[in-house]
């Protein structure tokens, strides 16, 4: 798994700096001898190869869509937001947001982990074996994932 997120020029962009309001320092740098990104102070390097390390050791499910489906139900039926599911697709709100917010009740990220590992197989399956290979669309499914994740663990971490 370090290979596919090894020295990418587009994870500190798409998935950190979201959250550089809380961690200044969102510009990773990649440590070749130790194959992870450099832990530095008020960084979120130290987050992300721990996370990195646990869609390692992640069993992909075959439908990682039903994980983010999970997450979307809480947020219309606990939340009451007005979304729907129309075709494959929520709409009614923002995935971004939909993902965030039903992680409020994703106890330990189980559903955000297993869709963030399902997107990841589902990529390396299409011959996308690195971050900055991914389709445009689903990387950027994959990176509002890692985001939240991390967004939810800040907290813990404090």
């Amino acid at each position: 798994m370090s290979s596919f997120f090894a020295n990418s020029d587009l994870i500190d962009h798409e998935v950190l700096r979201p959250l550089s309001h809380i961690h200044g320092n969102w510009e990773l740098s990649w440590d070749t001898r130790h194959q992870q990104y450099r832990e530095e102070d008020n960084s979120y390097a130290r987050l992300l190869n721990t996370l990195i390390k646990e869609l390692d050791n992640t069993v992909p499910p075959s439908r990682y869509h039903d994980n983010e489906d999970r997450l979307a139900e809480y947020v219309r039926d606990r939340l009451k937001w007005p979304i729907r599911k129309q075709g494959q697709r929520w709409v009614g709100a923002d995935y971004d947001w939909l993902i965030e917010q039903g992680g409020f009740d994703d106890l330990d990220e189980k559903d955000l982990i297993l869709a963030a590992a399902g997107r990841i197989h589902a990529a390396q399956a299409h011959g996308q074996k690195h971050y900055d290979d991914i389709e445009e669309s689903h990387r950027r499914m994959l990176a509002a994932v890692l985001s939240v994740i991390l967004y939810h663990r800040t907290e813990s971490e404090r």
